[in-house]
């Protein structure tokens, strides 16, 4: 009952300008961790997953290209696709998109073929 009376002079205006004010802060720190913080937390992953990408890994862009990374450069990479080389900028790399089609195999199938190759020269 006490907090209905609170409510109902916040909304009469009658000498409840702490009551606002503590309203507004409640409502400014629920909008932070809603809203604010996992955006934060999101382009921090997105970040780290861009700069451990390496040579060989297979990915998938924010247009939905499908490669495999080529060459890491400071700007960008250069990504494998099946009609050849294009350049793209780090951040076109989509760690959500990549990791749904891929998963964990991004990385384990570039080592796979390496590894065939160096058998069979050894055989012959």
């Amino acid at each position: 009952m006490n907090t209905l009376s609170i409510f109902l002079q916040a909304a009469s205006g009658g000498g409840s300008s702490p009551v606002m004010l503590i309203m507004m802060g409640v409502m400014f720190v629920g909008f932070y961790f809603l809203m604010i913080r996992p955006q934060q937390k999101k382009a921090k992953q997105e970040k780290n997953f861009q700069e451990t990408l390496k040579i060989g890994t297979r990915v998938v862009l924010t247009s939905g290209l499908h490669g495999r990374i080529a060459q890491v450069q400071d700007d960008g990479f250069v990504i494998e696709t099946l009609s050849g080389k294009l350049k793209f900028e780090k951040a076109a790399v989509s760690r959500e998109f990549t990791e749904n089609r891929f998963g964990d195999k991004a990385t384990k199938t570039t080592d796979k073929p390496v590894e065939k190759k160096e058998i069979e020269t050894e055989t012959k």
